[in-house]
């Protein structure tokens, strides 16, 4: 339980912080950039899986 309530802690001050930090414009284009690389390994791993599920139906179809 004690656990629970410091990881609690933690997320609400990192929220806090962060919330901060996009007050200002290095701030912004941080997590602009962040986000920009999240977003594209986001799109390469729907494309690694749609590229792999389609090897695999098309090898269940020989």
């Amino acid at each position: 339980m004690k656990s629970i309530l410091w990881f609690t802690v933690g997320v609400a001050v990192g929220f806090a912080v962060a919330h901060q930090v996009n007050r200002t414009a290095q701030g912004r284009e941080f997590f602009s950039g962040i986000d920009a690389k999240a977003r594209a390994f986001g799109r390469a791993v729907a494309e690694g899986y749609h590229a792999r599920e389609a090897e695999l139906r098309a090898a269940e179809d020989h």
